[in-house]
């Protein structure tokens, strides 16, 4: 099976050294915003149900919305980039994440709030893949466990940005507008991007005649609206017969994809998977690790989000400020993991931060469980410093740890997999809160003495799929390589 060289034109030595760290700030600007979107969404989520009336299903659609156009639009947003030029793409990227951040921020109701959010995920899905690509392009591999060290840190700022600026501006309450500024927020940062990212990125694309895959799209996103619709909607329904055979249908067409995308790459077309990379044992393993990560992580921020201040009913900005010791420790671990950890010990790093969040959720439960409704932002810290040091050893060193054994030739494509499955996982997540936690609480009134009591249980509930879900990462994470090296620099 042969796979069409995902080469890109020779930037790498071409800029000024001023010039290309110039241009990575422009695009980890853009990678930070779409973070700092979705954790900032989080913790305005009980402000949006408030003030818009949105049922449990509409906030599962809000935040899960958002995850799934992106997570559908990755692979054909990569592929367009190579196609017509990874800045182009970029640059109307954030212009249509900046706009539909606009409108995000006047939606009259849930049904148009949903609908810009679903945009805000395709646009996402045109600006984030070219991160990744443009990074390849522009730094040799000797700089690159530098520059994903300072991702890491980027990732844990924006997770220490997130909830806290999304709970001042939320509690601020600016000119009466609630929730809106959360969105409002990214369009300053979008223009600026656009602008600088217009000077500085120097544009690259495939030097081979690429086409984009419209029945591999088609299929792929039938699939995962198949699956991905019951799993959200089915909870409120009741489960119905109809969502059993709906995900079904999901894996029969998800077959077909897979054989369709077979038959394009025997036939030297411009497949939008490149199945053969899953050949690679530590890949494959990877993006295991990544789908059920993301999983796990999805189901986690949710539900932790709704348990302090809908269940406990905390003001948003105590929610916010009890999530800067996870964030914190996050950046920590991350930007420790691979600047001295992962040069020497390799895997074990990231099979130990999976242990070691899988302690920070059982130390978690045991304390939600010993102080019920009474629990306060202190009792948390432990739990959550120990969850996010976990989290950091693992977010900053597992792309190079997934990639480090593909060929160089399919770094792009393997990299625009990693973002896309990152993304499915979160969506998977979101979809199986209704599983896990909305369940318990769906049928919950506002003044119901136990309210609290019900929402901690279900919080205790939720967080066994989180420990599954790390557990399940850890195991894969046994056919990663045993030493991490940087991943391999696509052919100029």
């Amino acid at each position: 099976m042969t796979i069409a060289p995902t080469a890109v034109a020779p930037t790498a030595s071409a800029p000024a050294n001023s010039r290309r760290w110039l241009a990575l700030a422009v695009v980890m600007t853009a990678a930070f915003m779409d973070l700092v979107d979705v954790t900032i969404v989080n913790i305005a989520v009980p402000s949006i149900q408030r003030d818009t009336g949105a049922s449990f299903s509409a906030v599962q659609w809000i935040t899960g919305g958002y995850a799934l156009a992106f997570a559908l639009g990755l692979i054909t947003g990569g592929r367009l980039g190579d196609i017509f030029g990874r800045k182009r793409l970029f640059l109307l990227g954030i212009a249509g994440f900046t706009v539909a951040s606009a409108l995000c921020g006047l939606s009259a109701g849930p049904d148009m709030l949903v609908a810009s959010r679903v945009l805000q995920g395709v646009a996402g899905a045109m600006m984030v893949p070219q991160v990744l690509s443009i990074i390849h392009v522009t730094f040799p591999a000797e700089e690159r466990g530098k520059v994903f060290g300072m991702y890491g840190a980027m990732v844990g700022l924006g997770a220490v940005a997130g909830p806290l600026l999304g709970a001042l501006l939320t509690q601020w309450n600016i000119f009466g507008l609630e929730w809106r500024p959360i969105f409002l927020v990214n369009l300053p940062i979008g223009i600026v991007g656009l602008v600088l990212g217009s000077r500085f990125i120097t544009e690259s694309k495939s030097p081979n005649a690429l086409r984009v895959d419209v029945v591999g799209t088609v299929l792929a996103t039938l699939g995962l609206l198949l699956v991905l619709f019951p799993l959200t909607q089915g909870e409120q329904l009741g489960w119905p017969l109809w969502t059993f055979l709906s995900m079904i249908a999901g894996v029969v067409v998800f077959g077909l994809f897979v054989a369709f995308e077979r038959n394009k790459t025997r036939k030297h077309g411009s497949p939008l998977v490149e199945l053969s990379l899953f050949r690679i044992k530590s890949f494959a393993a990877g993006i295991g690790v990544q789908l059920v990560f993301g999983a796990a992580t999805g189901i986690f921020f949710l539900i932790w989000t709704l348990y302090m201040q809908t269940g406990l009913g905390w003001e948003t900005l105590q929610a916010g400020l009890t999530a800067v010791p996870f964030s914190l420790a996050v950046g920590a671990a991350a930007g420790m993991s691979v600047a001295l950890l992962v040069p020497k010990f390799g895997r074990k790093v990231l099979q130990a931060g999976a242990l070691v969040m899988t302690a920070g959720v059982l130390l978690y439960m045991l304390l939600a469980a010993e102080h019920g409704p009474g629990i306060t932002t202190w009792e948390m810290i432990p739990a959550l410093l120990v969850m996010g040091f976990g989290m950091g050893l693992i977010i900053s060193p597992i792309t190079d740890a997934i990639l480090s054994e593909v060929p160089a030739e399919h770094s792009g494509s393997a990299s625009g997999l990693i973002s896309t499955v990152q993304q499915l996982g979160w969506a998977f997540g979101l979809g199986l809160v209704s599983v896990a936690f909305f369940g318990t609480v769906g049928k919950v009134s506002p003044d119901d003495p136990q309210r609290a009591s019900i929402y901690s249980a279900a919080f205790g509930q939720g967080l066994w799929w989180v420990a599954g879900g790390l557990m399940l990462a850890f195991v894969l994470m046994f056919a990663l390589p045993k030493k991490v090296k940087p991943a391999a620099q696509p052919a100029l």
